[in-house]
């Protein structure tokens, strides 16, 4: 816990980021905890364990809990070409919800910066004609399905509308019923709505940096981003386009109870045969490993076996794990901006594991 607690210091004093919070728990209790940082740097708001973060990525494994509910419940087949279901479906050839949801499946993967909107557009945005003009600027495949693993935004916006034609809801209410609301979690505790502005976690950019750089040329930082503070560059208050591959605000807490909830055995979101699904890792048509299950990546520390999901955007970065063999799951969220897969969790939880 003493090597844990100087890192974070560290991460802090030095600038790294403005805050940070982490959970290290079993299935009954949290063993470790760092809640430590400025939420918002101009007002001098420092974090508690109420701050709601952007999740990114890490929306990904509920979309892929969701696919599998229906699967679960029979109104669907995840080895099927998504075409036997949704015929409109973008995309040639017999590409299955599997290959979807094991990232196999070819579908181009731009650089999603700019697909977000700000909280005042909210109410006005227009999910499916954003994405039909992507989707016709990027309507060919990259390799042919399962030859590769080809991480793809898109692929889980697919997933998303999939969800919506068979279940006949929208995806975020689909999620908050069958998901969110099992956890007993509240609408400020995690949804896809920022309900309380005092609590919601201001993102940032490093001012100096090559990756501010960056930024502007991939989204029009006039708009979205505030003047510099320090160090630090504030994002505007701002939804993401696609919800269903990263649009999930929440605590650090709600994902705990996620995690926790996914370790237990007879879990209330999805039976044993289809959880054992979830996390068996995908193989190429060759037979190659892709390190990817079904949303969840798979490695190891110190000899344990995890299954995670990391990756942020513009002013967060998240990771989430869950040690099956040991009954343990960690997250860890931060109000910077991250763009790859920085494995944060192995620096941490080895102290742990």
């Amino acid at each position: 816990m003493i090597q844990a607690e100087r890192i974070f210091e560290s991460l802090l004093s030095s600038d790294k980021t403005p805050c940070v919070h982490y959970i290290h728990f079993t299935t009954e209790n949290v063993i470790y905890e760092c809640c430590k940082g400025f939420a918002n740097i101009k007002n001098a708001i420092s974090i508690t364990d109420r701050s709601v973060f952007h999740a990114c990525s890490v929306t990904k494994t509920f979309t892929a809990l969701a696919i599998l509910q229906l699967a679960q419940e029979g109104k669907l087949s995840i080895e099927k070409p998504v075409k036997s279901y949704w015929p409109e479906f973008p995309y040639q050839g017999d590409i299955t919800v599997h290959q979807l949801l094991s990232h196999t499946a070819g579908i181009p993967n731009p650089i999603p910066l700019h697909w977000i909107h700000l909280a005042e557009e909210h109410s006005s945005f227009d999910r499916d004609s954003f994405f039909k003009s992507i989707f016709e600027k990027y309507r060919r495949v990259k390799t042919n399905p399962n030859e590769k693993f080809l991480y793809s935004n898109l692929g889980y916006v697919l997933l998303g509308m999939l969800i919506e034609k068979i279940s006949g809801k929208h995806y975020e209410q689909f999620i908050i019923d069958n998901i969110i609301s099992k956890l007993k979690l509240r609408p400020g505790e995690l949804g896809f709505s920022i309900n309380d502005f005092v609590n919601n976690v201001t993102g940032y950019q490093k001012n100096w940096t090559f990756t501010n750089l960056l930024l502007g040329f991939f989204l029009d930082k006039s708009k979205f981003m505030s003047r510099v503070e320090g160090k630090w560059q504030p994002f505007k208050v701002f939804y993401i386009n696609g919800s269903s591959y990263g649009g999930l605000i929440g605590t650090a807490r709600s994902f705990q109870v996620y995690v926790q909830q996914l370790l237990q055995t007879n879990n209330s979101l999805l039976n044993e045969e289809y959880k054992k699904l979830l996390f068996t890792e995908n193989h190429t048509n060759d037979d190659r490993s892709t390190g990817m299950c079904l949303s969840w990546f798979c490695g190891q520390l110190n000899g344990k076996k995890y299954f995670g999901h990391p990756w942020g955007g513009g002013g967060y970065y998240c990771e989430l794990r869950l040690y099956p063999e040991i009954n343990r799951g960690s997250v860890i969220m931060f109000n910077r901006t991250g763009m790859s897969n920085e494995k944060f969790l192995d620096e941490v939880d080895k102290f742990f594991i």
